[in-house]
């Protein structure tokens, strides 16, 4: 198939829709598929950059809050002209800035059908930066973008029900996976811990994403104050960066900060750790709760997305029932104490054992596939694993 993928973020920025698109990108390369990346220039990208084989750089502009983060500015004549030259079988939209709604309106002028992914709960975003009252139209506006497409995928069933409550009715899962040989307690590195200020038998608490107002950062810090009471050598390290970092980093010298990590250097920041304490309440899903399991690091987050779907309380950490603060930081204690603790980390590693990347992409082929010709190609989507049926799940793990 000729595919095309259109993201307003892509590495090397580091958030969970970068690298869960990237991993779409090159799972479909090496399928075969023939993909056309489209994507803003990135921050401190060049005008005459050259970029990577198959893509698109389209104009960007800052995003208000994030320093170093763009989104693309609308580029429909470009898309019109590159997609009647090289027509798109199929368009994946993954992000709802303004090059995704212009790349659905080129989608629906040209007749090419275009998949949406749900990634981020922009409507709830809203209330941490002090303009609550845009909720509702941010809402409107996510429910008319993604109700022009032929499906919207979404990695939950939780998610997938809330969604056709809003009035998005072609929702279809595509359940996510992580990389158990990259994130894998092996990894684990003594050198690193001592730069930590962590000792053999000193705990290290762990913070992996960005550092902004609507990852409830006050709730993390609350728990680790807690926890130190039980445990007064505990330690915390924070990985990632964002427009919160200087204010937490200043009131709290004693964390540790180790900026934006990837590749081995992020496995071994994970398998590093003794725990991870997830405190955000506006995901879709969480990756960052796959690759801490993965590293066998026993996780404390709240019942949505990701913890929803994998963390089992008292098996593999604790998942609590959302907005429940003080019992979030309650198992925070618990854990930092709990005598299960050893069998709490072969648990977490075992408990995503079975994820494989590789089914992921399959499932994201049969279900562009079912789209793209559904009448033609039925059978064959079928023999992916895709029913067709806009309720059906379509995807596997």
């Amino acid at each position: 198939m000729q595919i095309a993928i259109v993201t307003e973020t892509y590495p090397p920025e580091t958030n969970g829709v970068a690298l869960t698109v990237q991993s779409m990108v090159q799972g479909m390369r090496a399928r075969g598929h023939r993909v056309m990346l489209v994507r803003p220039r990135q921050y401190g990208e060049a005008k005459d950059a050259v970029p990577e084989a198959d893509a698109m750089l389209t104009p960007s502009a800052a995003l208000p809050g994030y320093a170093g983060l763009r989104f693309g500015l609308p580029a429909d004549r470009r898309l019109l002209r590159a997609w009647r030259a090289r027509r798109p079988d199929a368009i994946y939209v993954a992000t709802e800035g303004p090059l995704g709604a212009s790349a659905l309106r080129c989608a629906r002028r040209l007749g090419i059908p275009a998949t949406t992914g749900f990634h981020t709960r922009f409507d709830h975003y809203a209330s941490h930066y002090g303009v609550g009252w845009l909720t509702p139209m941010v809402r409107g506006y996510l429910r008319r973008f993604h109700r022009r497409a032929a499906a919207t995928l979404v990695p939950t069933d939780a998610l997938a029900r809330e969604l056709r409550r809003l009035g998005v009715d072609n929702v279809r899962l595509l359940h996510r996976a992580v990389d158990t040989e990259q994130f894998d307690p092996a990894h684990r590195d003594a050198e690193l811990r001592a730069r930590w200020g962590a000792g053999s038998r000193a705990p290290v608490m762990l913070y992996v994403g960005r550092i902004a107002a609507e990852k409830n950062l006050p709730l993390a810090v609350h728990a680790f104050y807690a926890m130190r009471k039980r445990c007064p050598d505990l330690r915390y390290v924070w990985v990632g960066d964002g427009p919160a970092r200087e204010a937490v980093q200043r009131a709290h010298p004693e964390f540790v900060f180790m900026g934006m990590q990837h590749g081995e250097a992020l496995a071994r920041c994970y398998a590093s750790a003794d725990l991870f304490v997830f405190p955000s309440r506006s995901e879709t899903f969480g990756n960052v709760i796959l690759e801490a399991l993965a590293s066998g690091l026993p996780t404390v987050a709240f019942d949505s997305g990701a913890a929803h779907e994998h963390l089992r309380s008292g098996h593999n950490g604790y998942c609590i029932e959302d907005g429940d603060e003080s019992a979030f930081t309650a198992a925070c204690v618990k854990l930092i104490r709990d005598e299960r603790y050893r069998d709490m980390r072969a648990s977490a590693r075992s408990s995503v054992a079975a994820l494989n990347p590789d089914a992921v992409i399959a499932d994201f082929e049969a279900l562009l596939l079912g789209v793209s010709a559904p009448g033609r190609t039925t059978r064959q989507a079928r023999a992916l694993g895709f029913s067709g049926h806009p309720r059906d799940s379509g995807a596997r793990t």
